[in-house]
């Protein structure tokens, strides 16, 4: 019974994706972080309904990348307990911040 529950839960989320691209976003508002300038690259999230987010590089308008709820959460989530923190570089002079290597 368990490979029924998990392919009924892989297709409601395959399903959730569908829908989440076929959403016309075409009049999201897009939003980047404070400070940053209209020509500066950076990244660009809009959301959407349900909880759902765009995201889309200030450079390339033309592949936007969508993520659920859960997805968005989990990303968030994982960003904050510095999952995604960058190990210092010399070309930025080293003011990345630093993480433990996790096994």
């Amino acid at each position: 019974m368990a490979d029924a529950t998990g392919s009924s839960e892989k297709d409601r989320k395959e399903r959730e994706k569908d829908e989440l691209y076929a959403l016309d976003i075409s009049g999201v508002e897009w939003q980047s972080a404070p400070g940053t300038s209209e020509h500066e690259e950076r990244v660009e999230i809009a959301y959407l309904p349900g909880g759902a987010v765009a995201m889309r590089s200030s450079i390339d308008h033309g592949t936007v990348l969508r993520y659920t709820e859960a997805e968005w959460r989990a990303f968030v989530l994982g960003a904050r307990d510095g999952e995604f923190d960058l190990e210092p570089a010399p070309h930025n002079g080293g003011t990345a911040a630093v993480t433990e290597q996790r096994p």
